[in-house]
């Protein structure tokens, strides 16, 4: 009886250490908007997500970045 005590609360801790983290809050896809994770902010920290996050998110950062830099650049010839 006793061992199977420990095994459950070993379990339990080790299910309750389980969640989503990230060690950098720009490798996070939910934060790829904000300013803290766009050109030039992230560059003096070297946290810019396209630095941080594996190949298979970088439509996700591209797609976030089109927009924002489209209404940087001024309007060329029309």
């Amino acid at each position: 009886m006793n061992k199977v005590k420990v095994f459950t609360l070993a379990v339990l801790a080790l299910l309750v250490g389980c969640e989503d983290h990230y060690r950098y809050p720009c490798q996070n896809p939910d934060n790829f908007h904000k300013p803290q994770c766009q050109k030039p902010k992230c560059q003096f920290t070297q946290m810019c997500p396209e630095y941080l996050v594996a190949p298979v998110l970088e439509k996700q950062i591209n797609a976030v970045q089109q927009p924002n830099q489209s209404a940087s650049e001024p309007d060329a010839v029309k």
